[in-house]
This record gives C-alpha cells, sequence and structure tokens, in this order.
C-alpha cells in the first residue's frame, strides 16, 4: 500500500445536501496515487484523531471528499474556507478490484454512494444503484450520469425515485452485469452479500467502521474475516476497506 502524508490546499468546501458537504483538496503529488475504494484521514486541528473520508475522486491532482457531518470532528472540518492548509495522510487501504471486459453494478446507501463514484469512472457503463433515506439527502445523481452510469436511485420513504431499497433493484436486475461493488451501513452490505450468494454474483463490499490511526496500528477498526475456513480477525483500515463479500463474518 502506497501512501503519502502531506498538506493539501482547500480549493472548495460546499454545502450538497442536508449536513452533508463537498470537500476539494489539491495536491498534485499524492492525488495521483489514489484508487477507488480507498480514503483520505484528515487531520483536524484540536482534535487527536484524524477523520476517515472516502475518495470520491481524483482528477487533476485534486481529491474530491464528500462527508456528513456526524459529530464535533466533522463540524469541524464543515468551517473550513478555501485557501486553508489541510493535513492529509492519503490515500489509504485497498479499494475495489477492477476487471476490464465485466459490467458492475455499483451500490452505494447513503455516505456510501461518493466512493461509488470514482469506481463509477473506472468501470464502462456500469449499473449504479443509489440508496437514500429521503430525497433531502440524494447526492451526486448528475455527476454518475456524466460518468456514463446507467442509474437507479431510490428513497426509503418513496420521497424521490424508486420506492424502496437497494437490495430490491438489485434482485429485479440480477442478470444484468457480471459483479457487485458497494459501500454502505452494514445491514445493507449484508443483504446485498446474501442476495449475491443466492444469484452466483461475485461481490465486493466496503466496510464502513470507525478508525483510530487509519494504518493497521491500533486495534479500533478490527472486523471478523473468515479464510480457508478460519475465522481471523483484520483491520479495515490495512486489510480492507474492501473485502470479498464471501469473507466477512456479519
Amino acid at each position: 500500500m502506497k501512501y503519502d502524508t502531506g498538506m493539501f490546499t482547500l480549493l472548495s468546501n460546499e454545502q450538497i445536501a442536508d449536513g452533508i458537504f463537498d470537500m476539494r483538496v489539491k495536491n498534485k503529488k499524492i492525488a495521483e496515487l489514489a484508487k477507488c475504494g480507498q480514503f483520505a484521514h484528515i487531520y483536524v486541528p484540536s482534535k487527536t484523531l484524524r477523520r476517515p473520508i472516502s475518495v470520491c475522486d481524483s482528477v487533476n491532482g485534486v481529491l474530491r471528499l464528500v462527508y456528513q457531518v456526524k459529530g464535533e470532528g466533522t463540524r469541524l472540518m464543515s468551517l473550513m474556507k478555501p485557501g486553508d492548509t489541510v493535513d492529509i495522510l492519503a490515500p489509504l487501504g485497498n479499494g475495489f478490484n477492477i476487471h476490464k471486459g465485466k459490467r458492475y453494478c455499483l451500490i452505494g446507501g447513503g455516505i456510501g454512494v461518493p466512493p461509488m463514484l470514482f469506481t463509477a469512472k473506472q468501470t464502462e457503463n456500469p449499473l449504479v444503484i443509489t440508496g437514500f433515506r429521503s430525497k433531502d439527502l440524494v447526492i451526486l445523481q448528475n455527476d454518475f450520469k456524466n460518468a456514463g452510469a446507467e442509474l437507479v436511485l431510490t428513497t426509503d420513504d418513496g420521497s424521490a425515485g424508486v420506492h424502496g431499497f437497494v437490495t430490491d433493484v438489485l434482485k429485479n436486475r440480477i442478470n444484468d452485469f457480471d459483479e457487485v461493488c458497494a459501500c454502505g451501513p452494514a445491514p445493507m452490505l449484508k443483504s446485498i452479500a446474501q442476495v449475491c450468494r443466492e444469484n452466483g454474483k461475485p461481490c465486493q463490499i466496503s466496510l464502513e467502521e470507525r478508525m483510530g490511526c487509519g494504518i493497521g496500528a491500533c486495534l479500533v477498526c478490527a472486523v471478523k474475516i473468515r479464510k480457508n475456513g478460519e475465522e481471523i480477525m483484520q483491520h479495515v483500515c490495512k486489510d480492507g476497506p474492501v473485502f470479498n463479500a464471501e469473507e466477512v463474518v456479519f
């Protein structure tokens, strides 16, 4: 895993939905190392631990990081202004393994949607299924369309797109692609993994866990993985965040 720590120039930090911000930071050397499914670890002044944010995109030396304000750290991030210098450790983790010649179904739920944009740009004609609780939280739809994706929007309450869950669409479209890549809350990923297993579709999932160091030195983000018939503990930050769905013990 090749990563670096460096100072990025904050170009923009705009609110794009209820409590969700779109941050763009520039550091050509580090940004060009990023691969889809990896994340950045952002230092927030006055906070001991960095904040892990998925890489939404990387273009011309600019990292795009879309995040949700959930606590004091991300609230402070939302107050950062263009021109500020941001200390970021990136890119971290193992991303999605994309193969040419396959059609992918890319699924994102909530704040798990942003990393699927960078992934969509690495594939040809992907089917992208995005799920949100309501229309107030919907993000990045035009970005996916501009990336050439076939896009299906779902909301839990039916206020936008298809009324239902991403797994409803997945089941109906299961024969339209070769492999699934997904990111989102654990219950959603568990359901996606089950659908894929029942239908013989390969599936990669990106796990969302609290992280301390971001490089595997602490034990905060340990998860149970099944390999060679045995259950072992691995780190989401170092060994993931992307795992084969068949290996994850939910």
